[in-house]
C-alpha cells in the first residue's frame, strides 16, 4: 500500500487494507481518520449555524471557530498519511542485523530514530484531538440546536481518537532507549489524557442531558 494513497481509498477500501496483514495504515492512522471525523461532526453545528438568524449574536465567533475547525480536519487527516510514512522505516529497522557489534550499534540507533518520530505523530495527533474537543465544547454551548447531537457525536469520537493515539505513543515510548525522553512524551500524553478525556466527557453528558 502506497502512502501517498492512503487518505484517498474510498471508506470500505480503507477498512479492508485496515483489517489485512498491511503494516499501514495501522492504529496511528485509523486514530487520526476518527479524529477528523470527530472535528467534522463538530463542524457542521458550525455549518448550520452560520447564517441563521437566531444565531446572530454568536456569528462572527461561530465563523472564527469554524476556520480553526477546517484546519483541524485537513491537519488530522494528513497525519493519516504521516503515520504511515513513519511506521515504514520503524519495519524496516527491525529487520537489520545484528550479527556484529557495530550493526547492533546502528539498528540501535536506527531504531532509536525511528521510534521517536512513531511518538511524534500519534502525540500531534492527541494535540488535534484536545484542540478539537476544545472547539466541540464551544459549539455545544452556542451552535444551532437542531445540530446538538452531532457536536456530542464528535466529542465521543475525539475522546476514542485521543485515547487510541495515546496507545501508539506508549507503545513506542516502552521500546525506547532513552528513558529520560520517553517519560517526558509519556507526560506530555497522560495529561492530555488527565484533562480532555474528561471534557469530552462532558460534552457528551451535556448533550445527552438535554434529551431527557
Amino acid at each position: 500500500m502506497g502512502v501517498s494513497r492512503i487518505t484517498a481509498l474510498s471508506c470500505s477500501d480503507f477498512v479492508e487494507v485496515l483489517a489485512s496483514k498491511e503494516p499501514v495504515p495501522g492504529g496511528g492512522g485509523a486514530s487520526a481518520l476518527v479524529g477528523a471525523i470527530g472535528m467534522a461532526l463538530g463542524n457542521m453545528t458550525a455549518s448550520l449555524t452560520v447564517g441563521k438568524e437566531k444565531y446572530a449574536d454568536v456569528e462572527d465567533e461561530v465563523v472564527a471557530l469554524k476556520r480553526k475547525a477546517d484546519a483541524l480536519q485537513d491537519r488530522l487527516i494528513k497525519l493519516v498519511a504521516r503515520d504511515a510514512e513513519v511506521f515504514a522505516p520503524l519495519v524496516r529497522a527491525y529487520r537489520l542485523p545484528t550479527d556484529t557489534e557495530a550493526r547492533r550499534r546502528h539498528k540501535a540507533e536506527i531504531m532509536e530514530a525511528c521510534l521517536r518520530r512513531c511518538c511524534a505523530v500519534p502525540l500531534e495527533i492527541m494535540k488535534c484531538c484536545c484542540e478539537a474537543i476544545d472547539l466541540c465544547e464551544r459549539f455545544s454551548a452556542i451552535g444551532a440546536a437542531i445540530a446538538i447531537s452531532d457536536v456530542g457525536c464528535g466529542a465521543t469520537c475525539l475522546r476514542a481518537a485521543l485515547e487510541a493515539a495515546s496507545l501508539n505513543v506508549f507503545i513506542n515510548t516502552a521500546s525506547m532507549a532513552d528513558r529520560t525522553q520517553a517519560e517526558t512524551t509519556n507526560a506530555q500524553a497522560n495529561q492530555m489524557l488527565k484533562t480532555h478525556v474528561a471534557r469530552a466527557n462532558a460534552i457528551f453528558g451535556d448533550v445527552a442531558s438535554r434529551f431527557k
